[in-house]
């Protein structure tokens, strides 16, 4: 494939037909502050050995005792197989699979993690995979917007605050309209107020669970106040594990389920990459975003897999496209096909158990050195108020080696003192008890 910049005169031409004079000026949206106002400020290159003694100083430098923050992100035990797998080079160099007659193993991966999904969230369509949660609960609300033809969308508060952000940016240029839905003082979406905003004109209703403060919504309530409505209701979550313990979106009445799949076997690595989930029921499936493999017979009659559903069609439709996602994340949704399988319903189900009661057990013991604020039921996080400064906390866990949480102060209104304290099936009863005795000391 070949590279062909453009010219000057190409420039020239393309801003004048958008109406802008410079390049700069299409980024006049995002804030000064986030915009480069120079050029990058790199050291000199290095020699392999150089960069491979400098990335392994770096490492070494950050925290490697126990992790108790969540947030979106968990850490979880990836069995030794799955990177085994994954290191294969026809794995891991797998490209778009256009051609069905030489991408039957990629194709089929894809099928395999579609249907794992679909039972995962109880819905009977997933997509091949999106980029992360955030722009997957994005491209719902863009869904919503196709399929209930409505400009309401009620949002309840308990969204990840990131995932809200990224909605926002999505939502800016079209008609389609937020409204908080307030948090009850249990921790859960206050149902009353939420039901008295749905009406006609009301697209959807989106709800995570379990929602950014670690608590389990009653989300078969909420399926109940929409159904038989025009209203879709979009079931959101950062946390897919939870599904091997609580009522998935699908039990719940869910049209759509969206959210992360790195707890499914992708690892923390920073930050990222993610791996967006994303499935609904057949009468929408047409309004989704992204592809769909599809299982079918080859010219002798085979079992055979293609790419039945793809919205990759920006360079045809344009602005009308479905979606602007023309991809997925191949190589995460491989992880998590991998995990899956190995794992099983059963191995899902134990280490679910096993999130919930660590983190119960964490709970229990912080009540009696801090303040729980919300009564209702949570999985594997939840949110606790210290005694003594949340940063003060935070640092001397820190001291110790630990990854203490995360300060929920800017995240959430009333809890500017709280923490949000998540725990595995990796943290230990011993690094359980060490947390709540630093926590005791202070």
């Amino acid at each position: 494939m070949r590279y062909i910049p453009q010219t000057a005169g190409d420039v020239s031409r393309l801003l004048e037909a958008v109406g802008v004079a410079r390049v700069e000026e299409l980024f006049a949206s995002l804030p000064a502050a986030a915009r480069l106002a120079g050029e990058l400020d790199l050291p000199a290159p290095l020699a392999e050995s150089e960069l491979q003694a400098h990335l392994g100083a770096l490492a070494a430098a950050g925290p490697t005792g126990p992790c108790f923050a969540g947030g979106g992100a968990y850490r979880h035990y990836i069995p030794a197989a799955s990177d085994h797998l994954l290191r294969r080079s026809e794995i891991y160099t797998a490209y778009t699979p256009y051609q069905p007659e030489i991408s039957q193993g990629t194709l089929q991966i894809i099928f395999e993690f579609q249907t794992m999904i679909a039972r995962l969230l109880g819905l009977e369509v997933a997509n091949a995979s999106m980029y992360d949660g955030a722009t997957a609960v994005a491209e719902a609300a863009l869904m919503i917007k196709r399929v209930a033809k409505h400009d309401r969308l009620i949002v309840s508060a308990g969204l990840h605050p990131q995932y809200l952000e990224t909605l926002r940016t999505y939502l800016k240029w079209t008609t389609l309209r937020i409204e908080i839905a307030p948090l009850g003082a249990d921790g859960r979406t206050d149902y009353e107020a939420l039901a008295g905003r749905i009406d006609d004109q009301t697209g959807g209703v989106l709800v995570q669970s379990p929602n950014y403060l670690g608590v389990i919504e009653d989300t078969r309530r909420v399926g109940a106040l929409v159904k038989g409505k025009t209203t879709r209701f979009i079931h959101a979550f950062t946390e897919p594990l939870a599904f091997g313990l609580i009522a998935s979106p699908g039990e719940s009445g869910a049209h759509i389920a969206c959210g992360e799949g790195q707890s499914l076997g992708v690892p923390i690595s920073f930050g990222g990459p993610g791996l967006g989930l994303f499935a609904t029921n057949p009468k929408d499936m047409r309004a989704m975003p992204g592809r769909v493999c599809g299982e079918s017979v080859d010219h002798d009659g085979k079992r055979a897999f293609c790419l039945t559903m793809a919205t990759r069609e920006q360079h045809i439709r344009r602005e009308k496209a479905t979606s602007n996602i023309c991809t997925n994340n191949g190589l995460m949704a491989t992880a998590a096909t991998i995990y899956m399988a190995l794992m099983g319903r059963e191995g899902l189900r134990e280490t679910a158990q096993l999130n919930h009661a660590k983190a119960e057990y964490l709970k229990g013991r912080l009540a009696a050195v801090g303040t729980l604020p919300f009564a209702a039921p949570t999985f594997n996080e939840f949110a606790w108020i210290p005694k003594r400064p949340a940063t003060e906390v935070l640092a001397a866990l820190g001291e110790a080696g630990m990854i203490g949480g995360l300060p929920l102060a800017g995240f959430a209104p009333g809890l500017e003192n709280a923490v949000l304290t998540c725990a595995t099936e990796l943290n230990t009863r011993e690094e359980i008890d060490r947390y709540v005795e630093i926590v005791r000391s202070l």
